[in-house]
């Protein structure tokens, strides 16, 4: 395991790989950036938003589709000239959007959250290829990281406040969602879950915010192994490089006091670890 960028991200979110450019993106969603790194080259690039920046995600024909705290948006291919194309929640002005993937159809699954964590003001929005946006789940405090099965069967969705992994019947086709149940419990001692990612062999990846450590669930949802990181609050995690068998983590300094920073100065930090396993290729917004 490496921090093979020590960029002391407030809070480092929504890693991202691009098998085009051989490069991973993620943000900084406090810091309101996002950054881009070629673990060839070891080139590091960031770039500024005028807006806190939850997700974001390559489209198909060029530029990014992103959630930001002031609705849905499109960036360029220089992640400039914002283009907000929904605004959902302008009745909730306290929310932000969160996590968010595509679908192997080409569809935008986001969420959003209370900016304060407190409020169940939380929902799971569809985005599709047309830009419609419709909302599938309300309700939650801290939705949070979401991944499908390798054969599209299900999808797995993180509920944080509530310290579950959840799991629905997906058809792909449709993206409907069904036969809402819990997947993994999380022991308190552990911390939140936060993102997540599925491998190619269907285990399911999730980071802890407050826990040390990234786990790896069997499709059963029991514990198959964990790997514990000299940070506490781990966030999000993706599959990357060029066979896609390194395991990109992001993590956080949000919330840690300077006598906390001192015992893990790396916090913030992009970390890649040797997991053992592939990943899956990520999909792009068809729209």
């Amino acid at each position: 395991m490496d921090c093979i960028w020590p960029a002391q991200a407030e809070l480092g979110e929504a890693p991202v790989w691009c098998p085009d450019e051989k490069a991973l993106y993620w943000v900084d969603i406090t810091g309101r950036a996002v950054h881009r790194l070629d673990p060839r080259s070891g080139e590091r690039d960031s770039f500024p938003q005028t807006h806190q920046i939850g997700c974001i995600v390559k489209r198909e024909g060029g530029g990014f589709i992103a959630g930001f705290e002031c609705g849905l948006g499109f960036l360029d291919d220089a992640l400039a000239g914002l283009e907000i194309f929904a605004s959902p929640e302008t009745d909730l002005p306290q929310n932000r959007f969160n996590d968010g993937k595509c679908d192997r159809r080409g569809r935008l699954w986001v969420n959003s959250a209370d900016k304060e964590e407190q409020e169940a003001s939380g929902s799971l929005y569809r985005v599709g290829q047309d830009h419609a946006v419709e909302r599938l789940l309300s309700g939650i405090v801290l939705p949070n990281g979401m991944g499908w099965s390798p054969d599209d069967s299900i999808l797995y969705f993180t509920n944080s406040s509530r310290r579950v992994i959840e799991a629905f019947d997906f058809d792909p086709a449709t993206g409907a969602i069904a036969n809402r149940r819990v997947f993994a419990a999380i022991d308190e001692a552990a911390g939140l879950p936060d993102g997540l990612c599925v491998d190619a062999t269907g285990f399911v990846w999730s980071a802890h915010w407050g826990g040390w450590r990234i786990t790896r669930y069997s499709p059963d949802g029991t514990i198959n192994r964990v790997i514990e990181l000299p940070v506490p609050n781990v966030t999000s995690l993706a599959f990357g490089g060029t066979d896609l068998d390194r395991l990109f983590v992001t993590t956080a300094r949000l919330g840690l006091s300077d006598d906390e920073l001192v015992g893990a100065p790396l916090s913030g930090g992009l970390f890649v670890v040797d997991a053992g396993a592939v990943g899956l290729p990520e999909a792009r917004f068809a729209g």
